[in-house]
């Protein structure tokens, strides 16, 4: 007799419903997990054998497929749209997971690809480079409108650095700033610093 148990998860934000069926199809275990890494470790530290494991595509996908992979012998997301027969019948989440676990005994799912977590963290660091780009560039684009403003030169991709912080600090000695916007002098040149690099 095989020692192979194939389970199905049902993921949801707070719970996760499962089921573990047997080489032979049946229901061994079925038990509804809240959705925390510590609950799932422990559940999968106590079911030997080798375990293969399906769920969904969804939100927590990428999540639960880095958490579980080290720990069972096979993940595989698949996609739920490639399902008909989960369409079909009953629906609930305990159901759910039990038609998963069959069609993974069955071999009847179609994955989802889930590289390597490398990938992934590449992707969230471009992702990442981008959007500070982004932002940097908004700053320095608000800053030179506001150079603009007090007739301050600012040509040029650094904002007109070296001669706006010439211009900003003759506060005292050139007038060049006064009144009310003396006091937003420090901030802009630490913005301008900030931005300069």
């Amino acid at each position: 007799m095989s020692n192979e148990k194939y389970i199905g998860l049902d993921v949801h934000q707070a719970t996760i419903s499962v089921a573990v069926t047997d080489s032979q199809g049946k229901v061994v275990m079925e038990s509804i997990l809240e959705t925390k890494a510590s609950t799932l470790l422990e559940f999968f530290a106590g079911l030997r054998g080798s375990l293969f494991v399906t769920f969904e595509e969804g939100t927590w996908a990428a999540w639960l497929y880095d958490l579980l992979k080290p720990h069972v012998t096979e993940v595989l997301v698949c996609n739920p749209r490639k399902i008909p027969l989960l369409k079909q019948g009953n629906k609930s989440d305990k159901i759910d997971a039990r038609k998963l676990a069959e069609r993974l005994r069955l071999h009847d799912l179609k994955p989802v690809h889930h590289g390597e977590n490398g990938i992934r963290m590449l992707r969230e660091l471009a992702r990442s480079y981008l959007t500070i780009v982004k932002d940097l560039s908004r700053v320095m684009n608000r800053l030179k409108a506001l150079y603009r403003s007090w007739a301050i030169p600012c040509a040029g991709r650094d904002g007109g650095g070296d001669q706006a912080r010439r211009l900003l600090c003759q506060d005292e000695q050139g007038g060049r700033v006064g009144g009310c916007v003396a006091g937003v002098q420090p901030r802009l040149l630490r913005s301008l610093d900030a931005c300069s690099g």
